[in-house]
């Protein structure tokens, strides 16, 4: 996927409790809840379809998504605003931010620890890194003629696979994880792949491949069409339902290394068969939005905080949520600076920053920086 223009371009053309904790902590019913997320969900959406550097009625956006929900092809330059320009790019957005949430959930409960994140982890670097390496190398080497549209979303698992284990194996010591070794290693692992990425930049880029690979550093939905959404979607509807469909043994897992095992889960095998689906996961939404931080670290624990810690409510919860939060991220992305447009991982970095650097305050309180 190539970073599309800019918004105005485009559209002038057409004019908590922590995990191994108790579950606990939220105690609310989760259909209320999920039925309040959708409909904020709908709401964003027609936001998102309705505001820009082109400004369109809502009553007016609905009317143009529900006739080409009924087949009739919208025509008129605000049709093709809303339905070209603005409607995959909402999907997208959605589609990414509900799989980070979940990502993130599931990784907090993989190592118990509630600052794990696709981005912090380095998941998300290393699948940024595994698609630049096809984009720059692979062009010049007919690679990418090969393997066809799977090479970069298969170079994003591979990265992002690769960068979850060198990461859990480096925090593990002694048989448990630490806050401050869990950071330590997604920072070292993180400036590893970023100079990585340099390397390949100096050496091999094109000056027309510059532009697509600040697009995978800094994260974007720009590039949206119509004909990308599939796979994204289906990652998120597959790789959510077989985890939904793990939530026991998740939160066997709450309970501990022993405890877990004790009730009958290897865990050694269901954490490598989890860390391999979650890295399919992320590798595939980030090799259509590049690298979005912070999500899969915020959204969880806000909704551990409302509906507990019990997975079974938590991933769909995190999953709605994730989808309202990255859509008006980009919502804001794209028309706080209007008609400039804001890489929409900038306004995650800016929100998730501070409440980064709360949870580390809350979490060191306890343990040292070093374990």
């Amino acid at each position: 996927m190539r970073p599309g223009p800019s918004v105005a371009a485009r559209e002038s053309t057409a004019a908590p409790a922590a995990p191994g904790a108790p579950a606990g902590g939220g105690g609310l019913t989760p259909v209320p809840v999920l039925l309040l997320l959708t409909a904020a969900l709908v709401g964003s959406a027609v936001a998102g379809l309705a505001l820009g550097p082109v400004r369109i009625a809502p009553g007016q956006v609905v009317d143009i998504v529900l006739g080409g929900l009924s087949g009739r092809r919208p025509t008129g330059a605000f049709a093709s605003i809303v339905w070209d320009v603005r409607m995959p790019r909402v999907i997208l957005g959605a589609v990414v931010g509900a799989g980070l949430a979940v990502a993130g959930a599931v990784l907090q409960a993989l190592v118990r620890n509630p600052l794990a994140d696709p981005f912090l982890l380095g998941a998300s670097s290393g699948a940024s890194a595994g698609a630049v390496l096809v984009i720059v190398l692979g062009a010049g080497t007919g690679a990418l003629a090969v393997v066809g549209q799977l090479g970069v979303p298969l170079a994003a698992f591979a990265g992002s696979l690769a960068a979850l284990v060198a990461v859990y194996a480096l925090a593990r010591r002694g048989g448990s994880l630490t806050t401050g070794r869990l950071i330590l290693a997604g920072v070292a692992v993180q400036y590893v792949l970023s100079a990585l990425t340099s390397l390949v930049l100096v050496l091999a880029a094109q000056p027309d491949q510059l532009r697509t690979v600040l697009f995978w550093t800094l994260g974007g939905l720009g590039g949206a069409r119509w004909d990308e959404l599939a796979l994204p979607a289906a990652a998120l509807l597959l790789g959510t339902g077989l985890l939904v469909a793990l939530a026991r043994p998740l939160d066997l897992l709450l309970a501990g290394e022993e405890g877990a095992q004790t009730l009958g889960l290897d865990t050694a095998r269901f954490r490598a068969a989890v860390f391999v689906l979650t890295s399919l996961v992320i590798g595939v939404l980030v090799a259509y939005s590049g690298a979005i931080g912070f999500v899969g670290l915020m959204v969880p624990h806000a909704a551990r905080m409302v509906v507990g810690a019990g997975h079974r409510a938590l991933l769909p919860v995190s999953a709605l949520g994730g989808a309202v939060f990255l859509t008006l991220a980009d919502l804001l992305a794209r028309t706080a600076a209007a008609p400039e447009e804001i890489p929409v991982g900038v306004v995650t970095a800016l929100v998730g920053g501070p409440f980064f650097l709360w949870m580390l305050r809350r979490s060191t309180r306890t343990e040292g920086i070093t374990g």
